[in-house]
């Protein structure tokens, strides 16, 4: 979810969705209008109102085209660029399938997705470029926070994308400790989460001390805000946050394998300072 830009300027198309991702209540949530508007050879994806819920480049599908959701995959600095192709990725939160899209088709790497809405899939299948489901892709229509609850899941996944905003965009609809924590849980060691938080908003100081709860504050960094305000926080487990040359090296490859703007990410990067007293730690 990104700021509001400039109104694209022409045609759309609408469905009935949810926002991205899942609310903590068991009944059926209000939907919200889903608007589909193309400008400058971008489709959005809006939920009724002029906040871009996610966006396509037309002529190039796979191109991950908002900055917020560039930085989202800065999960791959942590990651052993050898490895990579064992790595299996979460997300909670579909939005316009850019990064399942990317992860899957791009990196093809295993990947699953969970959202609430089953006509959020639909949209995204439609005008999106979604794909259906095969050996490395799988589309879960459930709750995120029955998903990383879930025991099953527990130790299953080592990348994990979190963009869990409705058609307000006031804050995350999952954030607490407790959800943080199943995110924790879900993760294997070694495991890296990236979460899209709104850095200008007074919900950024408590969902900062919730994912500290969780991961522990040494183990977490954060990006520089987008000009729109987005702060991609990362949090990991079960590891340590690689030396300086070491980042720069990955974001090399990265940057000249998949053309991601990974060397700026090591730039923006920096320690998380919490505004807690003291830096809680997990509990396995």
């Amino acid at each position: 979810m990104k700021r509001p830009a400039a109104a694209p300027r022409t045609r759309s198309d609408t469905a009935r969705r949810t926002g991205r991702g899942a609310t903590r209540s068991t009944a059926q949530p209000e939907l919200a209008e889903a608007t589909i508007s193309e400008g400058d050879g971008v489709r959005y994806l809006h939920l009724g109102t002029p906040w871009i819920q996610g966006a396509m480049r037309i002529r190039k599908p796979l191109k991950l085209e908002l900055d917020y959701i560039q930085r989202m995959m800065a999960w791959l600095l942590l990651r052993d660029p050898d490895t990579l192709a064992q790595t299996r990725t979460l997300q909670l939160g579909l939005g316009a399938a850019a990064i399942t899209k990317y992860c899957h088709a791009v990196l093809k790497l295993p990947t699953t997705v969970v959202e609430l809405n089953p006509q959020v899939i639909h949209v995204c299948r439609q005008w999106f470029h979604l794909p259906p489901d095969d050996d490395r892709l799988t589309v879960v229509h459930g709750d995120a926070a029955a998903h990383v609850n879930d025991p099953t899941n527990l130790g299953s996944v080592d990348a994990l994308c979190v963009d869990l905003y409705d058609h307000e965009a006031a804050s995350p609809v999952l954030d607490d400790e407790d959800f943080y924590r199943a995110c924790w849980q879900v993760l294997d060691d070694g495991g890296v989460m990236s979460v899209n938080l709104f850095g200008r908003e007074a919900s950024f100081d408590r969902s900062a001390v919730s994912i500290a709860a969780a991961f522990g504050v040494d183990c977490m960094a954060m990006l520089k805000p987008t000009p729109e305000g987005n702060v991609v926080v990362l949090a990991w487990k079960g590891l340590a946050l690689p030396p300086r040359e070491i980042l720069q090296a990955r974001a090399e490859i990265l940057q000249s394998r998949w053309d991601l703007p990974a060397k700026k990410w090591v730039k923006l990067l920096s320690a998380f300072q919490t505004p807690t007293p003291s830096d809680p730690q997990p509990t396995p």
